[in-house]
């Protein structure tokens, strides 16, 4: 990722965090812009065109959305066309970003644990993953199928997200969007997120301690999503982005069988 374009994400952060009436009717827009973003290689172009005045490229924001869409989101948009970004494709990801951070925005629901529950549910349905990752397969019915699947089982936020990343898969696997929107809905909300491996599962009053314990080793308040795999043995493996604490029994094994064979 370019300086360009980490000085962008920073400048459409604050946008949102500044709008007011954001709301899931304006992240939906905001997919819906995406969507169309990533389907007219011209159209992103000339709203990432560096060499385009900011008036010049919002004048094209209004032209093309204006229209379509609500003053908030046309605001949003506004925003990140302002801003300089490395790459087109930086932008069509940072207007993603924008949607899965207003979604965050405007639900008070555990958007990252149900993020979470559907990423656990693909990597357990391998049919299920592949008809969500068929490169050349109609996005709008993948769309269709996680809403189908959602309906009733999730927050109409999630499965906004859960949907929106299905129909726009950008060369990647659902299981990568998904991992990377709950890391957005946590920043959103001032958090980071803790992949929690046990053999078994842990209860509440550990995951309070351990909670507790990595806030204060990160400085920040901790999401925690638990995996249960038997194959560690006993402990835990916690991963928070590529930071990995391993006290899990079968890496204690292996290390012990790295010293005696060596």
């Amino acid at each position: 990722m370019g300086s360009a374009t980490t000085q962008a994400r920073t400048a459409t952060t604050a946008a949102l965090d500044a709008a007011t009436g954001v709301d899931l009717a304006v992240a939906g827009e905001l997919f819906q812009a995406v969507r169309l973003l990533g389907s007219s290689s011209a159209l992103a172009g000339a709203l990432a065109n560096p060499a385009a005045a900011p008036a010049a490229r919002s004048r094209v924001v209004s032209d093309v959305f204006g229209a379509a869409l609500s003053p908030v989101s046309v605001t949003l948009l506004d925003a990140a066309t302002a801003v300089r970004w490395s790459s087109v494709d930086d932008f069509v990801d940072g207007v993603e970003e924008l949607a899965i951070r207003a979604a965050s925005k405007a639900t008070d629901t555990d958007l990252e644990g149900e993020l979470f529950a559907f990423a656990q549910t693909v990597a357990a349905n391998p049919e299920l993953e592949l008809a969500l990752g068929r490169r050349f397969g109609d996005n709008a019915a993948k769309g269709a199928l996680v809403t189908s699947l959602l309906s009733g089982r999730a927050s109409e936020a999630a499965t906004l997200v859960v949907s929106s990343l299905a129909q726009q898969p950008r060369e990647r696997r659902i299981r990568q969007a998904l991992t990377w929107a709950m890391n957005l809905v946590a920043s959103q909300r001032g958090r980071v997120v803790a992949s929690v491996t046990s053999a078994t599962a842990i209860s509440d009053a550990q995951a309070e301690r351990l909670r507790d314990a990595l806030a204060r080793r990160y400085g920040t308040e901790v999401s925690l999503n638990t995996v249960i795999d038997p194959s560690i043995v006993g402990g835990l493996r916690v991963q928070i982005a590529d930071d990995v604490i391993d006290a899990s029994i079968s890496a204690k094994l292996a290390d012990l069988r790295q010293r005696l064979a060596g």
